[in-house]
């Protein structure tokens, strides 16, 4: 469920792509983080453009048990949400909130005036093969009195 042109609400069926690569480890200090790239792109059914991309990294400290997730949609938002994750769970939340100095939020000023995104949590299911996902991005659209929940869910397979 997606905010429509009028401000409304639309929901599209979608394909969608994901495609990751292996950074290794990254050093930082006395941090180690294993990385992966990633890039997403995802297409109404039925059309051939993408009406999403996005770009970002997935981040693993071992030492803290810190998963993160940091990306950019090219509207003008980034986001970096994480959360504490057991080294072998196969199923996971991470979160970001406006205004936290760690796992936030920032927008351009066009999105942070009309559709200010306030909250965001990310819950993962990692199978053989397979990558689950469901996230809610929670919005305030200007002159609506309840946030507004933009909601995507998918289940992806590895494609070998």
């Amino acid at each position: 469920m997606a905010p429509s042109d009028d401000r409304g609400t639309e929901t599209n069926l979608f394909h969608e792509v994901i495609k990751f690569e292996g950074l290794g480890p990254v050093n930082n200090h006395e941090q180690l983080l294993y990385s992966l790239r990633y890039s997403t792109t995802a297409t109404r059914i039925g059309e051939a453009a993408p009406f999403h991309e996005e770009l970002g990294y997935w981040l693993w400290d071992f030492k803290t048990k810190q998963v993160m997730r940091c990306f950019m949609v090219p509207r003008g938002v980034t986001v970096i949400a994480g959360g504490t994750v057991e080294p072998h769970a196969t199923e996971f939340v991470l979160k970001a909130t406006l205004g936290s100095p760690t796992y936030g939020i920032c927008s351009n000023p066009f999105l942070d005036k009309e559709f200010k995104t306030t909250a965001y949590s990310l819950t993962v299911k990692v199978g053989h093969d397979t990558f689950e996902y469901d996230e809610d991005t929670v919005i305030q659209i200007k002159s609506q009195k309840d946030p507004f929940h933009h909601t995507d869910a998918n289940k992806l397979s590895r494609v070998k």
